[in-house]
């Protein structure tokens, strides 16, 4: 019998890489539920059409929320007083569920599930255009992690997820098992609080760079390349180690950059979720 999933958000920007993963698998009978117009254009391009979610809803085996993280508190709302016993329910981002944001139904399960996207270093790329977010032509690792439910949940919505973030052509690397805690440490708080932050902190200082007179195209060929190779370095995909020089540059430069406890700032579970109750617009839930 086939595993009817219900989609959310069919025709968005991860709603859409979702369905052409999902939408050729035999063991699966997609329901595409999508309501704005350039969403519903998306899903005709694919020859598909949305179903009103009145009709989506009824035996409903799974209900996948590729949703805003600012409409999963609103949305999951309403949608779980209308779910049959048993439904699994999965979210692409633990910041509603890292807030208490998703309303608890003893008879239902939660999992969330996030793509890593394709790696800097081991990854495999398929033919054609460059596939920054992965799960299309380039291959990525899964991070899952279940919210309430049992194992046997847990490993549906692993398999889920492997199917929804991979294809035949560039199949998931691996899938993690975090907890949400966890999760919400990887994101937002390692690779948006501080990662994301960093990154636009280089380009700031590239852009400098070249305000001092450097011309752009060296400056970005120079940091480029850089960037590589220290990735490449840091993380010991290399083989050798950093110049006696750089590693003097590199001491001197943290301790005027950061302060002493930068890492326990960012780490604080208070300022992670401070950071995940702005992103779903500071809404809670009791559970």
């Amino acid at each position: 019998m086939k595993k009817r999933i219900v989609l959310m958000g069919a025709g968005g920007k991860m709603g859409c890489r979702i369905t052409d993963n999902l939408k050729d698998i035999d063991r699966y009978e997609v329901r595409y539920v999508e309501v704005s117009e350039p969403g519903i254009r998306k899903l005709a391009e694919r020859g598909l059409a949305p179903v009103p979610l009145d009709a989506a809803l009824p035996g409903a085996d799974v209900v996948i929320l590729a949703v805003p993280d600012k409409l999963i508190p609103s949305i999951s709302r309403e949608l779980v007083p209308r779910l049959d016993a048993g439904t699994l329910m999965i979210t692409l981002d633990p910041a509603a569920a890292y807030a208490r944001a998703i309303p608890i139904r003893e008879d239902l399960s939660y999992c969330v599930t996030h793509p890593c996207h394709p790696p800097l270093f081991g990854g495999t790329e398929c033919a054609g255009e460059p596939d920054w977010f992965g799960g299309v032509r380039q291959s990525q690792h899964v991070v899952c992690a279940l919210l309430h439910g049992s194992e046997a949940d847990y490993t549906a919505a692993r398999a889920i997820a492997a199917d929804m973030f991979g294809n035949e052509a560039c199949p998931v690397l691996g899938v993690h098992r975090v907890t949400v805690e966890q999760m919400a440490m990887l994101e937002p708080a390692l690779v948006e609080t501080f990662a994301a932050t960093l990154i636009y902190a280089i380009k700031e200082l590239g852009d400098e760079v070249v305000a001092r007179g450097v011309p752009r195209p060296a400056m970005e060929a120079f940091l480029r390349g850089h960037l590589r190779t220290i990735l490449a370095i840091v993380f010991g995909h290399a083989g050798f180690p950093f110049s006696d020089g750089a590693l003097l540059a590199i001491a001197k430069a943290k301790r005027r950059i950061f302060l002493r406890d930068w890492k326990e700032n960012v780490m604080k579970p208070e300022n992670i979720r401070r950071t995940v109750e702005e992103i779903i617009g500071k809404v809670t839930v009791e559970v």
